[in-house]
């Protein structure tokens, strides 16, 4: 039997691509290597609680994503818009002060930054306010870091905040990430706020899945190889009218050498289980001026209480590349919080190695078609969620207006 299309790899792409061609009543079938839908968006259930795989949030501007998705069957529940930074031995706020304006007394007066890097905030917020979609990805062609400097930032400033914040976004704290990918994950955080959704991170693929005739999904499918209209398995050979490419970066160039494979950043992950949260707000903490192998902490239970049983709390502490010594991460929590960590229960530690596609200056990516193969995923347009499916509807659209 000769299907329309296959879509191989079941992430937030591919399931994006389905849906489209479904809606259009055109017939599909989509192989996943892994036992379910989602890709790098993952979330196990550990003891009754929702662990996701790494930090990860979906921020409610996004455009595309959102038309696409039922927002209000996630559930989706904010993080506070700032965050809590390390700063001369002491936890300082900072806040959004266009959404908190209470705290324009409390956040001019701390010690993150001086005062013209908080009105430069201001100046960078209606900047790129005022950017097209179009305009962002036309922005000079440097690192973050660059941008952020010839701005006008202050070295503290950067090192302080934007290093970690970002740092935490991008996962890598030197800010080599393109400035226009900055621009873009800028903009949605000032349109928006960080959100998880009570489900966990598993309910955006799943909500997808959930739209597509399950006689279509194909789970635990590895595919050998690819050829123009062969899709080749180990059951064995699918033919296809077109072929998807939904997989990462670097599945696509084992099979087709040509495209230019992306380098990856990786990301260490512990997550704990409390009794008491460490602080109070559903705001993230950062590690600002402290020299410290943390990169940032949240309570993703304060934010959205699913993640974890009645009367615990989950602790998700995000380290530096590569770390796995639990004892390590234990003394520098106790500095930041004191003997209570000793109570922690380690529910997982996970190094992660595809954990996110690099953007660096002049990221290539390669065609989004060769013949009637197409190509889509994160890495062929912003490593970002709303990348993820805007590259899956465009690969639809170009199906089905052929």
């Amino acid at each position: 039997m000769k299907e329309e299309t296959i879509i191989v790899g079941g992430g937030l792409a591919g399931l994006t691509c389905a849906v489209k061609l479904h809606e259009a009543g055109r017939p599909f079938r989509l192989l996943e290597s892994s036992d379910g839908p989602g890709g790098r968006v993952r979330t196990d259930l550990v003891d009754g609680f929702r662990l996701d795989r790494g930090f990860q949030v979906y921020l409610d501007s996004y455009r595309n994503a959102g038309q696409l998705l039922d927002l209000d069957a996630l559930d989706l529940r904010p993080f506070l818009p700032g965050a809590l930074v390390w700063k001369e031995g002491k936890l300082r706020e900072i806040l959004d002060v266009f959404r908190h304006p209470f705290s324009i007394p409390r956040t001019a007066l701390q010690p993150v930054g001086t005062i013209k890097d908080k009105w430069l905030v201001a100046q960078l917020r209606f900047h790129i306010l005022s950017l097209s979609a179009a305009e962002i990805w036309e922005l000079p062609n440097v690192t973050t870091e660059t941008y952020l400097r010839e701005f006008g930032f202050s070295p503290n400033m950067i090192d302080d905040f934007f290093r970690s914040f970002y740092g935490g976004i991008f996962l890598e704290n030197e800010l080599k990430t393109s400035a226009r990918m900055f621009a873009f994950t800028f903009q949605h955080f000032t349109n928006g706020c960080a959100t998880l959704p009570a489900g966990g991170m598993q309910a955006i693929p799943n909500q997808l899945a959930s739209r597509l005739p399950a006689e279509s999904l194909f789970y635990k499918t590895d595919v050998e190889s690819i050829r123009e209209g062969v899709v080749s398995t180990g059951a064995g050979e699918l033919r296809a009218e077109q072929i998807v490419i939904a997989t990462d970066g670097s599945t696509a160039a084992k099979w087709f050498p040509e495209r230019v494979a992306p380098e990856w950043h990786s990301t260490s992950c512990f997550q704990f289980a409390s009794d008491r949260p460490p602080v109070n707000q559903p705001i993230v903490v950062l590690k600002g001026d402290r020299d410290s192998p943390i990169n940032n902490l949240c309570v993703p239970s304060l934010v959205a209480p699913s993640y974890a049983p009645p009367g615990k709390h989950l602790i998700s502490v995000s380290v530096s590349d590569g770390l796995s010594d639990e004892s390590i991460v234990r003394r520098e929590l106790e500095h930041w919080f004191g003997g209570e960590v000793k109570d922690w229960v380690c529910l997982r530690h996970e190094l992660i190695r595809k954990a996110l596609p690099i953007n660096p200056p002049g990221h290539l990516v390669g065609p989004p078609r060769n013949g009637n193969i197409f190509f889509c995923g994160d890495h062929t347009t912003s490593a970002s969620i709303e990348g993820a499916v805007l590259s899956g509807l465009r690969v639809a659209d170009r199906i089905l207006r052929r």
